[in-house]
């Protein structure tokens, strides 16, 4: 998962149900003050903050250093729009058209039970991947992709503009990463097997684990739901021990 080993634990049957229907409750409280937290950001992660006269509605002297973020779209664009995607490395001269939503994609993953062919999507319950409003989400990109089923073109290349823009941003403004780090998120840039070059940003919720049961008892969850997918399910001790970033910071300064 991103790098992060999720462990495995030892969970009855019986535990497993209310430790699920918990996981989802946090999961979704967890989402929704993300969602909020992201909107009160957007006027901060605007593509016009970085593009200027270049983005749609943009305008010509808001945006200091605009044509060389648009020189660095250019060329990132043209690294990453080769294989898998395949796309026209050409952007053209008219301004872009960037939806200013970031919305957040479930950060799923694939997991084989082990004694078995079977393959489980896993979601993580404290994850998500961030990205622009698109015709795509993450996962509709990647299946695309991975299936060789027939590519939207034009909702891939939005895909990777607004994934290079958001990285840019942050880049740019470090500032709000930084407030997302004080409000107990923690930001990451990532690359995706399968997914090239492409620049995926996942936030996650600082020092919450989750772990997954052992794969005899997910087995026995997805052949009675018949939906091979599964959620993680959080640690409850790493809510009792999460971290305060503030208390942290004041506790170093002071030694």
């Amino acid at each position: 998962m991103g790098g992060t080993v999720v462990p495995e634990r030892e969970l009855s049957i019986e535990q497993l149900a209310p430790a699920r229907e918990r996981t989802e409750a946090i999961a979704a409280e967890l989402q929704t003050r993300l969602e909020r937290h992201l909107e009160t950001l957007r006027p901060v992660l605007a593509p016009r903050r970085l593009l200027g006269r270049f983005v749609r509605g943009g305008v010509r002297d808001d945006a200091v250093a605009a044509d060389k973020a648009l020189t660095d779209l250019r060329e990132g664009f043209a690294r990453t729009c080769g294989r898998p995607f395949n796309l026209n490395k050409e952007l053209g001269e008219d301004p872009f058209s960037i939806d200013n939503v970031l919305e957040l994609y479930p950060f799923e993953y694939e997991h084989k039970l082990e004694g078995g062919d079977k393959i489980v999507t896993l979601t993580s319950p404290n994850s998500w991947r961030l990205g622009f409003r698109s015709g795509y989400t993450f996962d509709e990109l990647r299946t695309a992709v991975r299936e060789r089923t027939s590519l939207r073109s034009s909702d891939a290349r939005q895909f990777l503009i607004n994934a290079l823009v958001l990285q840019a941003l942050l880049e740019k403004f470090p500032d709000a990463r930084a407030l997302l780090n004080d409000l107990r998120y923690d930001v990451q840039l990532e690359k995706v097997e399968g997914m090239g070059e492409l620049p995926c940003i996942t936030v996650r919720v600082a020092s919450l684990s989750s772990f997954r049961p052992t794969d005899s008892v997910i087995a026995a969850a997805t052949r009675l739901s018949g939906v091979p997918a599964f959620i993680e399910l959080i640690d409850d001790d790493s809510i009792r021990k999460m971290h305060d970033p503030l208390r942290d910071a004041i506790e170093a300064s002071a030694r």
